[in-house]
């Protein structure tokens, strides 16, 4: 027993360390976390070092790594965005799949096998790895962007093909194969996944909620842990028994929890388990790779990752531009989903228990979905390398087709509009953002901030936002030129939307002013009142008296600048307008006797 239980800590520790020596190098020479896994298992494994003999074991295990992230993908989509995401799921998702599945079942014919196998081979080819996608959505921070939305689809489109391709491989499955006999009836096979989901919605609107809420007064936080990972375990187990994916379930739950107020603390319970058996999953997927079968079946193979790889992509490029993605993203979506995915591992098994396939059409198909993991993280390192700068420089106002309309429309993400951004997803707005710089764009999808490419001042992206209806528009971009003319421009479009926009400084005011914009605001006026205050307070004066006098001096400024704004003349200079020092000059008077009468007042 002991020696046994060594031997099982001597197998976690290598898992542990062939992880943390080989990611992090991969990361380092700039080929991602996922081919750093991928690489480590292949080292460690039966057909590598041979410290370990049992891939599919581990690969079975660390499915709940996959399980996991659907959960927090889940999360993130309320049932009204998934009721959004339909027409993807269900239009978009199905003629991507009968499509590349007719695609490659022709490839699979040409190579010289019958139409049944081929069929079989491309309808495991034809689902892609969710693994891979999800990490590498997730590491670029596009889980929320609208390419993201539309992949995750597709692969939820592919998780309801799971009951309906099994049921197939026993149907096709020869006359005298053993479990044939035993098999259920079709009703059976369809009517236990639908029962399954009516029961995990009915648990997740109505006994969720009110157990998180009992639990919670526990004040146990290991407690809360366990129930999170009781929730997920229990609903993916729920849905497998059912004949349905594991993730299915698992996504199921999250959306069903997604207007949970105990929703970022489920979030916070899930993750470090989540990243912990997704990299687990990617090593488990190196270590089935069977090199010396590769190598004596290599023509085959090697032909056969490349062209089914390629046919699918064309088909996932060729269906994107169909339903409306641009370019750049339709390229981006083949690149990231052209691979055959774990589920492959689960139909072929099947189809070999049930004399479908040949034990070595079986090895050499896992071969190729293994083959085709493995290739995608570099075939992604070239896509971002080569291809996505091209694109980056050939953006145009028309490129980005923002797809939501909301009552806030902010204008500049820089380090002025991040704030004001951070504020109102704080606050639970969400504002529709446009920015002109892509390499800010990318770098905060990273944190999870949607933006639209596009240069505001044209009149058909602002359309496009739905300007003609929003209730607000922010513009916090760091040219006042160009924020004038967006004010004039919207104000004729759209009277009754509040403007608030950014402003230079003091003249700058007043051409917003007179452009139209509600409120004004200088980017370092605040600053500089707060520094003001803080002198007064190091020179000895209460601080109640100084807040007072800051609100005062806050007060008369706004005054102080309407006022200002109706007699400015942009053709005069800035001391040549008679009218506005005169203004000036009765107002710092009158700022003087208010502060003074304050300073004077009794402490």
């Amino acid at each position: 027993m002991v020696v046994e239980s060594a031997n099982q800590l001597v197998g976690v520790v290598t898992l542990l360390g062939a992880a943390i020596v080989a990611v992090p190098l991969f990361k380092r020479i700039g080929l991602g976390s996922v081919l750093g896994y991928l690489a480590a298992g292949l080292a460690i494994g039966p057909f590598g070092l041979k410290l370990f003999t049992d891939a599919h074991a581990i690969i079975h295990l660390a499915e709940l790594g996959v399980v996991m992230f659907l959960f927090l993908v889940g999360l993130e989509m309320q049932p009204k965005h998934l009721w959004g995401l339909r027409k993807y799921i269900f239009g978009m998702g199905s003629l991507q799949i009968i499509v590349a599945t007719a695609c490659l079942t022709l490839v699979s014919i040409l190579y010289g096998f019958s139409v049944q196998f081929s069929f079989i081979a491309a309808a495991g080819f034809v689902l892609t790895s969710t693994a891979i996608v999800m990490q590498t959505l997730s590491e670029r921070g596009d889980m929320a962007s609208d390419r993201g939305r539309r992949i995750v689809a597709v692969l939820l489109f592919e998780d309801l093909l799971i009951v309906p391709l099994l049921a197939l491989v026993s149907f096709l499955s020869p006359e005298n194969a053993e479990t044939v006999q035993h098999s259920t009836s079709l009703w059976q096979q369809l009517g236990l996944p639908i029962l399954a989901v009516a029961l995990l919605i009915v648990a997740g609107v109505w006994l969720l909620n009110p157990l998180f809420r009992i639990l919670a007064k526990t004040k146990i936080r290991e407690l809360m842990t366990a129930v999170s990972l009781f929730v997920v375990l229990g609903s993916a187990l729920l849905m497998e028994a059912s004949g349905l994916s594991m993730a299915m379930g698992a996504f199921l739950a999250g959306v069903l929890l997604s207007n949970s107020s105990f929703r970022h603390q489920l979030e916070v319970d899930i993750d470090p388990f989540k990243g912990l058996l997704l990299g687990l999953f990617f090593l488990g997927v190196g270590m089935s790779l069977d090199l010396a079968h590769v190598s004596n079946n290599w023509k085959v193979i090697i032909s056969a990752v490349f062209a089914m790889m390629f046919v699918k992509g064309i088909i996932i490029y060729a269906v994107a531009r169909l339903t409306g993605s641009n370019n750049a993203d339709a390229i981006d979506r083949a690149v990231v989903m052209a691979q055959g995915g774990e589920f492959a591992f689960v139909l072929f098994s099947a189809a070999a228990l049930q004399g479908v396939i040949s034990a070595e059409v079986q090895a050499n198909m896992t071969a190729i979905i293994v083959l085709s993991m493995l290739l995608t993280p570099l075939f992604i390192i070239l896509h971002n390398k080569w291809i996505v700068p091209r694109f980056q420089h050939q953006h145009t106002q028309n490129d980005e087709q923002i797809d939501e309309q909301n009552d806030i429309i902010l204008i500049g993400l820089g380090r002025y509009g991040q704030i004001v951004n951070h504020l109102l997803r704080s606050s639970g707005f969400q504002p529709t953002i446009i920015e002109q710089n892509a390499t800010l764009i990318d770098g905060m999808k990273k944190r999870g901030v949607k933006s639209y490419y596009g240069d505001a001042s044209h009149p058909d992206l602002l359309h496009s936002a739905g300007i003609e209806t929003a209730k607000l528009l922010i513009i916090a971009i760091d040219n006042p030129t160009l924020t004038t003319q967006i004010v004039k421009h919207v104000r004729e479009v759209n009277p009754l939307v509040r403007i608030i926009a950014r402003a230079y400084d003091r003249h700058h005011v007043f051409e917003l002013a007179q452009a139209g914009a509600d409120l004004q605001i200088r980017e370092t006026f605040d600053s500089a009142l707060r520094t003001g205050k803080q002198v007064l307070q190091s020179l000895g004066i209460e601080q109640e008296k100084v807040h007072r006098i800051g609100n005062m001096f806050f007060g008369k400024d706004r005054h102080n600048v309407k006022l200002m704004a109706d007699v400015y003349d942009p053709k005069l200079p800035a001391f040549g307008n008679a009218e506005m020092m005169k203004i000036a000059i009765e107002q710092d008077q009158e700022m003087a006797l208010e502060i003074q009468k304050i300073l004077d007042e009794e402490a």
